[in-house]
């Protein structure tokens, strides 16, 4: 019999917190742990009677709260089906709530300590202007990435050869331009995010130098990281700024748990970066499920078309020309602009030795000429 049961055998049970002991400790719910470790605490204070169990020593709660097989009946810790979903529902539970708690950067200050109690405690006081403006700044970015989409969806009808109310170049041109709009709206909010940390600085300055430098740091960092996205093509753009968006929602989150921000700002910001990365996916998904890719334009993508008609009309081959080339004017039944040709360099020579001695002979027949001239005049 282990020393705590000995305890209970010499003392009378009415004494003692009968909730703990009504199953056993391979079946213990979190209530149940609580009831021991308050036992288990009330076992160390001491007592007149030198009876009391205040003489045994307890054993510590890791060992009262057992999560593997028992040792001593070699019992699972879950010996029915009900149970066991207890437990799944309970450990589901905790779970969550850790999510939650990550969520909100770890400033936790709700009741209810569950998922729902975490984030409707937070969400309800968040300012009712700040989260109506904040939904509303997604609306354009939103807007973009559906427009994408659907203008990816017609682009690739189109360039495959289906019946579609739009020209193939002009709906890739249109679709260029939709996402260069969503990449550029997207620079501008990752700037205003990091801008807000310059408000909230303005506002509540911090108590140190230091950490007014790296907040002012922090809130600059996002449009130095944003701006030289906008020279990118859009596709790769558009990935860039989706690790932009949720490295910055985990530097808030670590500044929210510091304090530099209000309690609700972590979990605002991470709902709000939740929807913009769904519609970054959503376009970079859309745009390569329904082709063609965008980013090249009218041109190139007319330029694409007419060599791929030449290579089906005449063949192309590949190769290299020793020697010195020139570039002469193709014939008009060749279909070609330009023709390359290897350059005869004896033939040009002899052609040059035949020039210079026309020309010489030119010059001697002048002299000779001028000299008749003088001498009539004479």
């Amino acid at each position: 019999m282990i020393p705590i049961l000995r305890g209970l055998a010499r003392s009378p049970l009415k004494a003692l917190p009968r909730a703990g002991l009504t199953r056993p400790a391979t079946m213990h719910t979190p209530a149940s742990i609580a009831t021991l470790s308050t036992f288990s605490s009330s076992l160390k204070r001491s007592s007149v009677n030198p009876k009391s169990l205040t003489q045994y020593h307890p054993f510590p709660r890791s060992i009262l709260v057992r999560t593997v097989a028992s040792t001593v009946s070699n019992r699972p810790a879950s010996q029915t089906f009900d149970h066991a979903a207890l437990n799944i529902r309970e450990e589901a539970g905790n779970s969550a709530a850790d999510i939650a708690k990550t969520i909100a950067g770890g400033n936790i200050s709700a009741s209810d300590q569950s998922f729902v109690g975490i984030t409707s405690s937070l969400a309800s006081s968040v300012p009712k202007p700040v989260l109506v403006f904040g939904l509303l700044g997604t609306v354009p970015y939103v807007g973009a990435g559906a427009t994408t989409v659907y203008l990816a969806s017609v682009a690739g009808a189109a360039a495959a050869g289906n019946p579609t109310s739009i020209d193939p170049g002009v709906a890739l041109t249109m679709l260029d331009q939709a996402l260069n709009i969503q990449v550029t709206y997207g620079a501008v909010m990752l700037s205003f995010l990091g801008a807000l940390h310059w408000g909230m600085e303005f506002a509540s300055p911090r108590p140190t130098q230091s950490e007014t430098v790296r907040r002012l740091l922090l809130g600059a960092a996002p449009i130095f990281f944003a701006w030289p996205t906008l020279a990118l093509q859009p596709m790769t753009a558009l990935l860039a700024q989706w690790v932009g968006f949720t490295g910055l929602w985990w530097a808030d989150a670590t500044v929210c748990g510091m304090g530099w921000t209000p309690a609700w700002y972590s979990q605002y910001r991470f709902y709000l970066s939740i929807l913009v990365g769904m519609c970054i996916i959503g376009s970079l998904a859309g745009t390569s499920y329904y082709g063609p890719v965008a980013g090249h334009g009218f041109l190139s993508h007319d330029l694409e078309l007419t060599r791929e008609l030449r290579k089906n009309l005449k063949g192309e081959k590949e190769g290299s020309v020793s020697g010195v080339v020139e570039a002469l004017p193709a014939e008009q039944s060749s279909g070609a602009y330009v023709m390359l040709k290897k350059r005869d360099l004896t033939q040009e020579k002899l052609e040059e030795q035949q020039k210079q001695r026309e020309s010489s002979s030119k010059q001697d027949a002048e002299e000779i000429k001028n000299s008749q001239k003088d001498a009539k005049r004479s």
